[in-house]
C-alpha cells in the first residue's frame, strides 16, 4: 500500500543523482514528486511528517544475493521473517536464491514464492531462477517460463555448474531474457571436504582446507565462456586476490560482467576459525589479510559492482556440531549495513561507493526501477543515523536463526526508518520521530 510522508530537514545522499544536500522529500501516491530545498507542501489534507535532521536519507538499500529458505526449510527462515529481518536491516528490496526445498525452477514455484511475499512481505522480493533442474547440473531448469512467472536471474547458488558445456548453454540462453547468469565459483572437485581457506592457519587449526585456486578456476572459466557467448556474469561472494584480477582484466576487455563481495569477506580473516565457530564457516571460506585488502580496493574502484551479504539462514542443529558437520552461511541482512559502514570508516573507502553498491548498481544487476530517489521514482527510501553507536545483539534478530559471528561487536551507523512505497514499514525505537 502507497502512502504520502513528507521528510524534513534530512541529508538526502542519492549517487544516481551525484546529490548530497540537505533538504526536504515530498512523497505522494509512494512516489518521490519533489526534493531539494524548495519544496512546496500541497495545500489540502494534512500530510505526515518525518523529521530526520542528523540522519542520512538515501535510495532504498537492495540486496541482490539473499537465502529465505522458503518453501521447505521454515525451520530456518520463513518469507515473513526474513523481509523482516531485511526491512530491520534496511533493506527496501532483496533477490532471493533458488537453493530451496523444492528448487525454485520451475514456474509454479516461482509464482509460489510471488503469492507469498504479497501476503507476508512489507517489502520488494525478486526471485532468482535455477539454472539447472535440482541444482544437479544436469539439465537446464525451466528459465523461459521462470522469466514469465518473474525471475530476475538465474543462479544454481550454493552448488557449482561444473559442466563447462551447460554453463555455455545456460550463457547463451539467458540472452533471450536478458537475464544475469550469477556464479557461485568453487570448483566441486578442488574444494572437495574443505572446510576453510587452505594455508597456514588450515594446517594450524588442522581443518582441511579449499585452496584459492578452487574459487578462482570456475571464475576464469565463466569469463571466458560470458567471453564467448556475449552474455551477462555476475561473480558472487568475490573472495580472493586472483578473483579480483580476473574480473578487473575482463571488465577491461569490455566483458559483460559485473561482481559483489559481502561483508564477511570485507571484515572477517581465516584467523577467526581458530575458535572453532562454526558460524565462521561460509563459502567461499573467510580467507587471508591480502585478500580483504584486494577486495576492498576493488570496491573502491568499481571492480567490484554490489555489495551483497548472502543472508544464509541455519538453525541450531545445523551449526552447533564439529566444524567439518557444520553447513555452510551465516545470516547478514541485520548486520550488513554497519560492517559495510565500517569499512568506509577504518578503510577510507567512499561513503558514495557503499551506497552506489547498495542501491543502483544491484539494481542495475538485476534490472529492476530502484536504487534513486529521482522525481517519479518509487518511493523505497533507508534513513539511517551515521553517529549511532551500538552493539550487535544477535538476541533482537528478526531473522528466525541466528547464526552470526558479530554477536557482541561495537559499530556504528543505525538504520531509523525504512520505507517501502512511502509507508515506514521498519522504525527504529530509539529516538523515533522529533
Amino acid at each position: 500500500m502507497s502512502a504520502d510522508l513528507i521528510i524534513r530537514r534530512a541529508r538526502i545522499f542519492d549517487p544516481s543523482q551525484n546529490l548530497d544536500e540537505v533538504g526536504d522529500i515530498l512523497i505522494r501516491n509512494g512516489k518521490v514528486q519533489a526534493l531539494g530545498t524548495q519544496v512546496v507542501v500541497p495545500s489540502g489534507k494534512p500530510i505526515p511528517e518525518l523529521d530526520a535532521k542528523g540522519w542520512l536519507v538515501t535510495p532504498g538499500w537492495i540486496d541482490i544475493h539473499t537465502h529465505l529458505r522458503e518453501p521447505g526449510q521454515t525451520h530456518k527462515e520463513t518469507i515473513r521473517t526474513g523481509t523482516e529481518a531485511a526491512a530491520a536491516g534496511g533493506f527496501t528490496s532483496i533477490a532471493c536464491m533458488a537453493n530451496t526445498k523444492p528448487v525454485n525452477d520451475s514456474s509454479f514455484i516461482t509464482t509460489y514464492i510471488q503469492q507469498k511475499v504479497a501476503s507476508e512481505s512489507s517489502i520488494n522480493v525478486y526471485p532468482i531462477g535455477a539454472i539447472t533442474k535440482g541444482l544437479e547440473g544436469q539439465e537446464l531448469a525451466e528459465i523461459g517460463s521462470m522469466w514469465e512467472a518473474g525471475i530476475v536471474a538465474i543462479s544454481d547458488d550454493g552448488k557449482t555448474v561444473m559442466n563447462s558445456y551447460l554453463m555455455r548453454k545456460a550463457l547463451d540462453y539467458s540472452k533471450r531474457f536478458n537475464l544475469a547468469v550469477v556464479c557461485h565459483a568453487e570448483d566441486a572437485h578442488l574444494k572437495g571436504r574443505g572446510v576453510m581457506n587452505e594455508g597456514f592457519n588450515s594446517a594450524r587449526f588442522g581443518l582441511r582446507g579449499i585452496p584459492k585456486a578452487s574459487e578462482e578456476i570456475i571464475v576464469a572459466r565463466d569469463i571466458l565462456l560470458t567471453e564467448l557467448t556475449g552474455a551477462r556474469l555476475h561473480v558472487a561472494h568475490v573472495s580472493t586476490v586472483g578473483s579480483v584480477a580476473l574480473i578487473r582484466e575482463a571488465k577491461r576487455r569490455g566483458i559483460q560482467i559485473t561482481a559483489e563481495v559481502t561483508p564477511h569477506h570485507l571484515t572477517l580473516t581465516d584467523e577467526v576459525v581458530g575458535t572453532y565457530d562454526t558460524n565462521t564457516k561460509v563459502a567461499p571460506p573467510l580467507r587471508e589479510p591480502q585478500d580483504i585488502e584486494a577486495v576492498t580496493e576493488a570496491l573502491a574502484d568499481g571492480t567490484i559492482d554490489a555489495l551483497a551479504s548472502d543472508h544464509a539462514p541455519h538453525s541450531v542443529e545445523d551449526k552447533e556440531v564439529e566444524y567439518d558437520h557444520a553447513e555452510f552461511g551465516m545470516v547478514g541482512l541485520e548486520t550488513a549495513f554497519p560492517l559495510y559502514y565500517r569499512v568506509a570508516l577504518q578503510k577510507g573507502v567512499s561513503l558514495k561507493r557503499i551506497i552506489s553498491a547498495m542501491t543502483h548498481k544491484p539494481a542495475e544487476i538485476i534490472g529492476v526501477s530502484k536504487g534513486t530517489l529521482k522525481v517519479g521514482a518509487d518511493a523505497d527510501i533507508t534513513i539511517f543515523d551515521p553517529e549511532m553507536k551500538y552493539r550487535i545483539n544477535k538476541n533482537e534478530f528478526r531473522s528466525k536463526s541466528k547464526n552470526t559471528p558479530f554477536d557482541g561487536w561495537d559499530v556504528q551507523g543505525k538504520v531509523r526508518y525504512t520505507i517501502v512505497a512511502g509507508k515506514i514499514v521498519y522504525q527504529e525505537n530509539a529516538g523515533g520521530n522529533r
